[in-house]
Formats: structure tokens, C-alpha cells, sequence
């Protein structure tokens, strides 16, 4: 995700300086290079030797007649991004009134004239946060164009967003934005019938390639809606509006529904086959059962009955198949449904995190992607791309 990028990292005094290390070790670990700089209230919670640590590089702790500044900064700086994290209250306000009397904030004060981008993640007690001074000037910060990664409100306090969060902003932010302006719907997860008020019918599907897709289109620009089938309440994406269902029947409604403004989906969700007629009350065990199936409704062919001219991606598992059935397959799917792309998979794929699919168009030979789920979701948003 983040290959190539320069990331500059501000460090300022709040508790949630401690993140710095594991935040700084997300970023490499996806590709980035980091610099810190930080406060000096930041350095009597976290020592510099921790972020060298962390960054593999010596931290800014103050501007000389070096103006590091300027070198990490600048219009020609190094920096790709400047990334403050944790944004403490004072930080905060300095910064919304031009105010740079910490390496800090100078950096920050210098990326906004040169145009670096910038992304400010907020952490202190919830009053604090919730101080009219404070909320105005990130306000004002994201009428400059400034990226806020919005704090977790827990405990009395607005905790630092999670690093998940973070990165996902950091690469929104630095990233061309290929998506943007475009309304993406994805379905995600595994569909759950209820057999009586206790038992589902379910399948392994985590939801993880629905997630991450969600995520890539995210970070492209698009504005992303997933419609996340499982049990429960569904895990959060960030920047995406998330509508957790659980049955088949929700899962379509819900999806036919977010189409209505979408300018492409991608049904990534695994869909059972087949319901059965709920019972009121729970089945008694130790006894023989019979349960009736009958087939659900074939979102896909639905959503292309009433949407005709969406673009949409689907995706076939087909369990132990070699590459030539599993491309057949996929070409029979698109046929049938008028797809733009199908993604081929196989099924000892479900629920690890690591996966091997097959991308297939209606002409050409298919592209094979290996590697992490995350890494399946972005090859997906670069085919919206292509188109």
C-alpha cells in the first residue's frame, strides 16, 4: 500500500505517544519509509531511542540552523505526507492558528504552504475534545484541506483511532485517487438462514476479501458502501458506511438498494444456496430432524434485472478445481449475468488470509493473483479502474 512513500511522523504529548512504536512498525511493514519529529512534552512519554527504534532513523527533536523543517517538509522536501500522531488539544489549536513553537507544529505549519499533504489524528480526554475551541479548529483544519482520522469516543476519553484506521487515511492521502467521484457498493461476509430462534445455516466466509476490497476502493477515492453478511454485529472498515444483514433476503434488499446510486458492485459476499422455513421455537435435541430446503434468490441476477447498466464483479469459488474449470466456470457466470469480471477461487481460500484467484475477463487470458487478501482487494479496485 504504501511502496515508495515517504511518510513523516509527528509525535506530540499525548498518553497515546506508547502507539508510536507499534503505528510506525504498520507503516514499514506495508512499504513505507518513516522520519519522526516530535514535541518535547512527547519525549517525556516516549524517549527518542523507542521511535529511532521504531522508524530506523533518529527522530527531529529540534529545528537548528539545519531547518529541518524545510528539508522534511518543503516544497522539495522529503516528505510524501506528514502524519501527526498522536494530535494532542494544544497541537491542535496551535496549528488552526498558524502557531509553530514546536518541531511539530512547525513541520505541519510548513506542509500546508508547500502543499504536502496532511493527516491529524486526534487523541485527548473526551472533554477536551469536546471543548468548543478545539472543535472549531478542527474544523478549520479540514477546511484546509487537512485529513482528520476521527478519534474512538470510549471511557471518557477520545482514544486514538486504530492503526488500521490511520494507514487507510495516510494512503487515501497520498495516494492518485483513481475512484474518485465514484459510488462503489461491495457485499461481504457469509449469509446466515435461521433454522429456529438458536441454529443458522452459515458458511466459512470471514468476510476479509469484502473488507479489504471496501478498503482499496476507499483509498482510491471512491465513496464505499458494504453490505456485510454474517452474525452479529459487522466489523468496521475504515471510511466505509457499513449495513450488517444476516439472511439472504436481507442481503439482497440491502444491495439493491445502495445500487440505486452505485456506479459499480462488487458481490463478494459468499450467499447460501438454500433456506429453510424458520421455526418458532428452538428444535429439541436428540431426535431426528428433517429440514426442507428451497433455493434463495440469485442476488446477482437480481440486482442485474433491476440495474441493467451496472458494472459488477462477481466472484465463483469452486472448490478443488484446476485453473481451466474454474476460468469455464467463471466464463458461464458471466454469460449468464452479464458480468464485467469474475473472480475466480479456489475454496481452501475461505477464511485464511492468505488466497490465489484467478481474474477473469470476457476475452484475454486470466490474471493470477496471489498473496493476501489485501492484496486481492486491491487488484480488484484496479480493474474498476481499467473498467
Amino acid at each position: 500500500m504504501f511502496e515508495g512513500v515517504n511518510v513523516a511522523l509527528g509525535v506530540t504529548g499525548s498518553i497515546a505517544a506508547v502507539r508510536v512504536v507499534e503505528l510506525a512498525h504498520e507503516l514499514r511493514r506495508e512499504g513505507a519509509t518513516v522520519r519522526a519529529v516530535t514535541t518535547p512534552s512527547a519525549e517525556s512519554i516516549i524517549h527518542p531511542w523507542a521511535i529511532e527504534f521504531a522508524t530506523d532513523a533518529p527522530p527531529i527533536t529540534e529545528i537548528t540552523g539545519r531547518v529541518e523543517h524545510v528539508d522534511l517538509c518543503g516544497r522539495e522536501g522529503w516528505a510524501d505526507v506528514l502524519l501527526v500522531a498522536p494530535a494532542t488539544a494544544n497541537t491542535v489549536g496551535k496549528v488552526a492558528s498558524a502557531v509553530d513553537d514546536t518541531p511539530v507544529t512547525t513541520c505541519v505549519t510548513t506542509a500546508l504552504g508547500a502543499g504536502v499533504p496532511v493527516v491529524v489524528a486526534p487523541a485527548m480526554h473526551e472533554p477536551m475534545y469536546d471543548h468548543p475551541g478545539v472543535l472549531d479548529a478542527l474544523d478549520r483544519l479540514e477546511s484546509w484541506g487537512v485529513n482528520l482520522v476521527a478519534p474512538r469516543l470510549e471511557e471518557g476519553k477520545a482514544k486514538i483511532a486504530d492503526n488500521e484506521a490511520i494507514a487507510t487515511a495516510v494512503a487515501r492521502a497520498t495516494g492518485d485517487r483513481p475512484l474518485d467521484g465514484s459510488n462503489i457498493v461491495v457485499t461481504g461476509g457469509g449469509t446466515a438462514e435461521a433454522v429456529d430462534p438458536v441454529r443458522v445455516l452459515t458458511n466459512r466466509a470471514s468476510g476479509q476479501t469484502g473488507r479489504a476490497v471496501a478498503r482499496a476502493c476507499h483509498v482510491m477515492g471512491a465513496d464505499v458502501t458494504l453490505v456485510h453478511a454474517g452474525i452479529g454485529d459487522p466489523p468496521e472498515t475504515p471510511g466505509v458506511e457499513t449495513i450488517g444483514v444476516e439472511s439472504t433476503a436481507d442481503l439482497l434488499a440491502a444491495t439493491l438498494e445502495a445500487a440505486g446510486g452505485a456506479d459499480a458492485l462488487v458481490a463478494s459476499a459468499a450467499v447460501g444456496d438454500f433456506t429453510v422455513e424458520t421455526r418458532d421455537k428452538k428444535i429439541r435435541s436428540g431426535e431426528p430432524v428433517t429440514l426442507n430446503f428451497r433455493p434463495t434468490p440469485k442476488v446477482i441476477t437480481e440486482v442485474r434485472e433491476a440495474h441493467p447498466d451496472l458494472t459488477v464483479v462477481g466472484f465463483k469459488l469452486e472448490p478443488g478445481a484446476d485453473d481451466e474449470a474454474m476460468v469455464a466456470e467463471a466464463r458461464a457466470l458471466m454469460d449468464r449475468t452479464g458480468l464485467t469480471i469474475v473472480v475466480a477461487n479456489d475454496a481452501r481460500a475461505v477464511g485464511g488470509t492468505e488466497t490465489r484467484a484467478l481474474l477473469v475477463r470476457p476475452e484475454g487470458e486470466p490474471e493470477v493473483i496471489e498473496g493476501s487478501k489485501a492484496d486481492l482487494g486491491a487488484r480488484v479496485a484496479d480493474a474498476l479502474v481499467d473498467g
